[in-house]
């Protein structure tokens, strides 16, 4: 990802809204939705954030062309799959057709259709991006696993393969919802400390885990694989991912396999892809300590160890009903960075390929839970209350979680910033726990 025009910080944009100090979506972002208008009956279809509006995509298409179009007119659909299929040279001349049409000063067709097609962001409801065929979540982070193995296994809390591969477990991709929903508590068994047989009820375990939405974009045939080298242009962006978890569900069935009912129930996703071309300022070199073991030649790459990781500012907030009550803002209960992660996301689609899985456009992957080296950047309530014994204080109002709580709210935010560059944002994904049915 190399720079170039678009990662001007000092480009601004007609619309005023676009050049606001800290807001999420400035015309050097430029992330890729899939709306309607809120209360209405609209068709979905595929829309680009600015300042405080959306470009509705295909209808703005008949103002651009070549290449830009035929990617524009592919949004106008209930999802972008089309889009992602295409390929990066088709996402980058619709990033750049759009990004030329909106600076400050831009006339023309293009210009034309797209203030004739702005919705504004608050008037506007979402739905998940894409048709995702398959949803992979990884393992990634070696603080998170650390942190959790030494409440099962304190001895040796690492697996002995973390160090080696970026596992993960196949997920499910018909719970998967955008932001602004709301999930019941699961219910399922769970071993309770002391007992000698299970207990079936409502999770009282219940997590958060803090990730990235990983979104694939064009695949690879089956059989084939998707070399470290080029797993980069297999992506179209990123996102924020809560991969919702009962503790006390997943730790009584992953013996001996993985997760199922503990993870299944609901994922929330933020509604925005934020693009790889829009990330390439914050890119950083992949390091690992000489004393650890260093990846396999297939996971190793020069543009990988060059700029293989993402620095992206990362909080979890919690919204108690009190809050909500009192009208009080939620409390932030992490704060953390991608950087920490242990595996690259190129590392992870070339993992994921190197069998021969076919990966296609609009699959999803989680990154795995996000966390960082102190207590303060653990990205799971678990690691933070360590298993529960250690309740956190939610500032404000004083309340304390050892676990989440039917009616809390639990708020991911991401952005990036770096001096001589623009803000970027991801907006947020927002969730609520709702009570288990029949209770």
């Amino acid at each position: 990802m190399e720079l170039n025009h678009t990662h001007d910080v000092n480009a601004r944009s007609w619309l005023a809204s676009a050049n606001t100090a800290g807001a999420d979506f400035p015309i050097q972002n430029l992330p890729f939705t899939v709306f309607r208008r809120a209360g209405t009956s609209e068709a979905f279809r595929g829309g680009v954030a600015i300042g405080d509006q959306v470009i509705d995509l295909g209808a703005a298409a008949g103002g651009l062309s070549g290449v830009a179009a035929d990617a524009a007119n592919a949004t106008a659909q209930p999802a972008l799959n089309a889009l992602m299929e295409m390929g990066p040279a088709a996402w980058k001349a619709l990033r750049h057709a759009l990004f030329d049409a909106l600076k400050d000063g831009a006339r023309g067709a293009s210009t034309d259709a797209i203030k004739a097609r702005l919705v504004p962001i608050a008037a506007i409801e979402h739905k998940v991006p894409t048709r995702i065929g398959d949803y992979t979540d990884f393992y990634t982070s070696i603080h998170h696993a650390r942190n959790v193995g030494r409440i099962s296994r304190p001895d040796a809390p690492l697996t002995p393969n973390f160090q080696w591969i970026p596992t993960a477990y196949h997920g499910r991709g018909s719970s998967v919802v955008v932001s602004g929903n709301q999930f019941r508590r699961p219910m399922g068994q769970g071993m309770p400390a002391g007992a000698t047989q299970p207990v079936y009820g409502p999770s009282v375990r219940l997590d958060y885990e803090l990730e990235l939405a990983i979104w694939i974009g064009h695949g690879n045939a089956q059989g084939e694989q998707i070399k470290l080298a080029n797993a980069e242009a297999h992506v179209f962006g990123y996102g924020l991912l809560n991969d919702w978890s009962a503790r006390d569900i997943q730790f009584w069935e992953m013996a001996p396999l993985g997760p199922f009912l503990g993870k299944s129930f609901c994922t929330t996703i933020s509604p925005w892809i934020v693009t790889q071309e829009a990330l390439a300022p914050y890119r950083l070199p992949f390091t690992r300590p000489d004393d650890e073991p260093q990846p396999l030649p297939y996971l190793e790459d020069p543009h990988n160890r060059a700029q293989g990781t993402l620095d992206i500012e990362l909080e979890v907030l919690i919204e108690s009903e009190q809050m909500r009550s009192k009208r009080l803002a939620p409390a932030r209960v992490s704060h953390t960075n991608f950087k920490h992660q242990y595996w690259t996301v190129a590392q992870m689609v070339a993992q994921h390929t190197v069998n021969g899985c076919n990966l296609n456009a609009g699959d999803l992957f989680g990154s795995g839970t996000i966390s960082g080296p102190t207590h303060e950047e653990a990205g799971a309530i678990i690691e933070q209350t360590k298993g529960g014994k250690e309740p956190l204080n939610l500032a404000g109002t004083g309340e304390q979680r050892a676990f989440l709580l039917d009616g809390d709210a639990v708020i991911l935010r991401g952005w990036c910033e770096r001096a001589g560059f623009a803000r970027i944002g991801f907006g947020e994904s927002r969730g609520r726990v709702l009570p288990a049915l029949g209770t």
